[in-house]
């Protein structure tokens, strides 16, 4: 039987991936002259492209024909140096070039047999990342727990809950499921990954208690958090599980780990540290002592090297004190994936360490970055963007016209200084809504304590200080559209 027709010659794949690479290329060197918020309407995209596909087949050369008709009109520009509106999605050239091997070798790394590089390397990027972020050594693999890359921090806060539901209920609940009220604890300001993971795991939206803060918008306040557990154990409930913030989204506030740490232990709950933008940061030495306080206290911890280092979505490093605790929440070994080495346990099937079962070979983009920087250029990427916020933040500071209400790391947040915080919020509103729609910039916001803040979050890795000084002129003019630009 001859082979189906249409598919790539590796000749034609070679002429075809050149053109990929251009055009990335092209891209990269054009980005900024796109407006960074995608001006598109809902319906503009889909109402733009045809209601069939084609009968016969096409060359690359036409869908990246329709990608620069149709598809750029609707991007949202993320790699933009003026893109300050959610934490950064890195998408560096090493990393590109680390996935595209990844896609071109096509493995399915659900067990070691299935390709065992792909366990192994995972395994030992992951504990090169625990050395490069000074993370206890409870999380290497050389000791009872380790590392394994999971697609975001939502599905790490959602497997690290499982795990521990299984721990707390003595494996009650993977057995016959819950019989009793089990509690879970993050801070009103932790992301909303956690509220789902509630929600997806069965424990009830009426057992999560979100910790007031100990100031607007700052960390959580743990004497707050011991009197829910108090109260909770007191009304026949177990506490299960309990998240520390290392970098909050909304304002960048870091809870106070140690001490959550102490309640944790006394009441037996797993401590799970959130830590997905802010993390990385601890490749740089000098973030170490606040960051990592109380690290050697978690049963689990997450952060994202696809949100500020260099490594392109989706990449979450997920850490466990025991590994065990995990496995046993989540294995699965049905006689089609049971091998000789596995019934040993002389390897590690990735399979048991989250949700899903397939898994692809991410480690490669994360090898290809620290191949790339070394630990020296990581740390000047983290210090760089840090230095780009103070810039801003110093500049706002000075105008009496504005107030800085938090800075952490390259996160800011301020407002229009105005006395009445309903004009105040509006007014503060309408100035990021005009940037946004100017094209020249994109913003974010929240609302602390009913005040409305903008967020300024830095971290391309093309954004200069001249993008910091031009966001301070659009902010100081109120926003005046400059001669010639149309958006």
């Amino acid at each position: 039987m001859s082979a189906i027709p249409g598919h790539m010659t590796p000749e034609q794949f070679r002429e075809q991936g050149y053109a990929v690479i251009d055009w990335i290329t092209s891209y990269q060197q054009r980005v900024e002259s796109f407006p960074v918020r995608s001006p598109a309407r809902p319906g503009d995209i889909a109402g733009s492209l045809p209601l069939e596909i084609p009968t016969g087949g096409q060359d690359i050369g036409a869908l990246l024909s329709d990608i620069d008709a149709f598809v750029m009109p609707g991007i949202t520009h993320w790699q933009h140096p003026s893109f300050f509106a959610y934490f950064p999605a890195n998408a560096s050239g090493p990393a590109i070039l680390g996935d595209l091997i990844a896609s071109g070798l096509g493995v399915q790394g659900m067990v070691w047999a299935t390709s065992p590089a792909a366990t192994e390397v995972e395994t030992r990027v992951l504990d090169w990342l625990a050395q490069m972020l000074d993370l206890p050594t409870c999380f290497h693999s050389s000791s009872a727990g380790g590392g394994v890359i999971q697609d975001t921090a939502s599905t790490a806060v959602l497997t690290a809950l499982v795990a521990a539901l299984h721990r707390a209920s003595h494996g009650q609940i993977r057995a016959a499921g819950f019989d009793r009220r089990y509690t879970v604890y993050s801070s009103e300001q932790a992301h909303s990954s956690v509220a789902k993971a509630v929600t997806i795991a069965g424990v009830g939206a009426a057992n999560l208690r979100k910790i007031r803060t100990s100031s607007p918008g700052g960390p959580m306040d743990v004497d707050a958090l011991a009197a829910a557990i108090r109260a909770d154990v007191e009304a026949g409930a177990v506490p299960a599980f309990i998240v520390s913030a290392v970098g909050t989204t909304g304002t960048g506030a870091i809870d106070p780990t140690v001490e959550i740490a102490r309640v944790a232990r006394e009441c037996g709950a797993w401590l799970h540290v959130d830590a997905a933008w802010a993390g990385v940061a601890t490749v740089a030495p000098e973030y170490r002592a606040e960051l990592n306080a109380g690290l050697e206290f978690a049963d689990s911890y997450a952060t994202n090297p696809h949100k500020w280092l260099l490594t392109n979505f989706d990449c979450d490093t997920f850490y466990v004190a025991d590994r065990r605790s995990l496995t046993d929440a989540l294995a699965e070994n049905p006689e089609y994936l049971r091998t000789g080495e596995s019934d040993a346990g002389s390897v590690i099937d990735y399979r048991d360490w989250h949700i899903q079962l397939g898994r692809r070979f991410r480690a490669l983009k994360l090898w290809s970055v620290m191949r790339h920087y070394g630990a020296a250029g990581l740390a000047e990427h983290i210090r760089y963007t840090v230095a780009l916020t103070d810039r801003l933040a110093n500049r706002l500071r000075a105008d009496d016209r504005f107030v800085v209400t938090h800075q952490q790391l390259s996160l800011l947040c301020f407002h229009l200084a105005d006395p009445d915080p309903v004009r105040g919020s509006a007014n503060t509103l309408a100035l990021m809504h005009a940037i946004n729609q100017s094209g020249l910039a994109y913003l974010s916001h929240t609302v602390i304590a009913d005040r409305a803040l903008i967020r300024v979050s830095v971290g391309t890795p093309t954004t200069t200080e001249a993008h910091m000084d031009q966001l301070y002129a659009e902010l100081s003019a109120g926003f005046t559209s400059p001669p010639g630009r149309t958006v």
